[in-house]
């Protein structure tokens, strides 16, 4: 579901050999690529999780790049936790949970 002006917030979660391969670096710079506000960290679990935020085409844009990662990674799954709320001006990453 898009937002006001076409506009998503969906929270992620991507799975597999995504952390100690340059994952967060990697998705900064694509997100920032594409206009898109959020954020980005490692979790716990070894998965990364990210909010990422703009119009529908980008963030759809962003899920597809997502599910390949940058040369080292091994993406096995990328979950839509779902939408959430919030306004992002840069995307950023933070501290790991």
């Amino acid at each position: 579901m898009a937002g006001p002006g076409g506009r998503r917030t969906l929270q992620v979660r991507i799975e597999g050999r995504v952390q100690g391969v340059g994952y967060r670096a990697w998705t900064v710079r694509r997100a920032r690529g594409l206009g898109l506000g959020g954020w980005v960290r490692n979790r716990s679990d070894g998965s990364v999780e990210a909010v990422l935020q703009g119009t529908a085409e980008a963030v759809e844009r962003m899920l597809e790049e997502c599910r390949a990662g940058p040369a080292g990674a091994r993406v096995t799954a990328v979950v839509v936790v779902g939408e959430v709320e919030g306004a992002f001006a840069t995307f950023e990453v933070q501290a790991s949970e």
